[in-house]
C-alpha cells in the first residue's frame, strides 16, 4: 500500500466517522433540550395567558407533535427547508434550517450566520497567538534546557495553566485598561465597518485566550522537542558539528510539530463553543454570547442550533485534525 493510497483511505474513513458522530449528537442534542421538564408554550406565551392561548402557542411550535415526527421535521429542515405557520400563512424557512427563534421569529439558520464572523475573529486571532506565543516559548524552554530562563517559562506555563480565562481578562482590563489607560475598554466593531477599531477592540481578549492556550502548547512543544533532542539522529548531528540552534530550529522543532498541528485543529474547532466566558467578558456579540441569552430565554430552537453548529465544528475539527496529524507522521497511516 502506498502513502497517498493510505492517505486517502484514512481520510474516508475519518469522514465517515464525523458523519456518523454528528447524525448521533443531533439526535442526542434535540432528546435532551425537548425532552427537558417545563411548559415550553407556557414559557414563550407568558405567565399572564390564559390557558386557551397557551394552547395556541403549544400548536403553533409544533409541540403536539411526537418527539420523533418534531425531530423528523428538523432533519427535513436542514436538508430541504421546511415551513413554519404564522397565523395567516406560513413562512418557509429555506436550507439548511435549522429552525425559529420562538422569541424573535428570526430563523436560527440566519442568527447564527450572524454571529460566525464575529467567534471566527475572535478565535483567529487568538489561534495565531497562542500558536506563536506557546510553540516559541516551548521550543525556547527545551533549548536553554536546565537555566534560569527555562525554570522562569516553565513556571509561566504552569500559572497559565491554572488561571481561568476570566481573571486573565479582569486583569488585562484593570492593567491596560485602567491602571496604565493603554487601551480603551474593548468594543466590538465589525472588520468592515472600521477595522483599526476592530483590531483594538479584539486585542485584549484574543490574549485572553491566547495566554491560556498557550501554555498547553508551551508544555506540548518543550516534551516533544525533548524527546526529539534525545532521539540518536540527533547526537549524531551534533556529532558531525552542527551547531544547537541549527539543530533545534531545523530538526527538533519540525519533529515536534505533529502534536502541536493535532492539538490546534482540534482546539480552533473546540473554541467556537468554548469562548462563552471570553465573550460575555468583553461584552462580544459572538455565538456563545447568542448561546447563554437564548438558555437564558428558554429559546429552545437557537439552544439547539447553536449546540449543534459548535458540535459540527468540534467534529470536524477531530477530523482535520487526525489527517493532518497522518500528514505529519507517516507511520499513523501506513501501521
Amino acid at each position: 500500500m502506498t502513502y497517498s493510497t493510505g492517505l486517502t483511505g484514512f481520510a474516508l474513513r475519518r469522514i465517515a466517522g464525523a458523519v456518523l458522530v454528528l447524525v448521533a449528537l443531533s439526535v442526542i442534542v434535540y432528546a435532551v433540550f425537548y425532552v427537558a421538564p417545563g411548559n415550553v408554550a407556557q414559557i414563550v406565551c407568558g405567565a399572564r395567558c390564559s390557558p386557551t392561548q397557551v394552547a395556541l402557542v403549544h400548536d403553533k411550535l409544533g409541540l403536539s407533535d411526537p418527539l420523533y415526527l418534531q425531530y423528523a421535521h428538523f432533519v427535513q429542515g436542514i436538508f430541504a427547508g421546511r415551513d413554519f405557520p404564522t397565523g395567516t400563512g406560513a413562512l418557509h424557512c429555506s436550507a439548511p434550517c435549522l429552525g425559529q427563534s420562538y422569541r424573535t421569529d428570526q430563523q436560527v439558520t440566519g442568527l447564527i450566520i450572524a454571529k460566525l464572523p464575529v467567534t471566527g475573529s475572535l478565535v483567529a486571532g487568538a489561534f495565531a497567538l497562542w500558536l506563536l506565543i506557546g510553540v516559541g516559548a516551548g521550543a525556547l524552554s527545551a533549548w536553554k534546557r536546565g537555566g534560569a530562563l527555562e525554570r522562569l517559562l516553565t513556571w509561566l506555563t504552569l500559572a497559565g495553566t491554572s488561571t481561568p480565562v476570566f481573571v486573565i481578562g479582569l486583569l488585562l482590563i484593570i492593567v491596560f485598561c485602567s491602571t496604565l489607560q493603554w487601551l480603551p475598554f474593548p468594543q466590538y466593531v465589525p472588520f468592515t465597518d472600521n477595522p483599526e477599531q476592530w483590531f483594538w477592540g479584539l486585542l485584549l481578549p484574543w490574549f485572553s485566550l491566547a495566554l491560556i492556550e498557550s501554555a498547553k502548547y508551551a508544555r506540548l512543544t518543550r516534551s516533544s522537542m525533548l524527546e526529539t533532542l534525545a532521539e540518536d539522529h540527533v547526537r549524531t548531528f551534533r556529532a558531525y558539528g552542527l551547531t544547537e540552534r541549527a539543530i533545534v530550529g531545523r530538526h527538533a522543532l519540525r519533529g515536534a510539530l505533529a502534536p502541536v498541528i493535532a492539538l490546534s485543529a482540534l482546539d480552533v474547532g473546540t473554541m467556537f463553543g468554548g469562548a462563552v466566558l471570553t465573550e460575555s467578558l468583553f461584552g462580544i456579540p459572538g455565538i456563545g454570547r447568542q448561546l447563554v441569552e437564548s438558555v437564558r430565554t428558554v429559546d429552545l430552537p437557537v439552544v439547539v442550533g447553536v449546540t449543534l453548529t459548535t458540535g459540527f465544528f468540534v467534529v470536524l475539527a477531530n477530523a482535520v485534525a487526525d489527517v493532518l496529524y497522518a500528514m505529519a507522521d507517516r507511520r499513523v497511516v501506513l501501521s
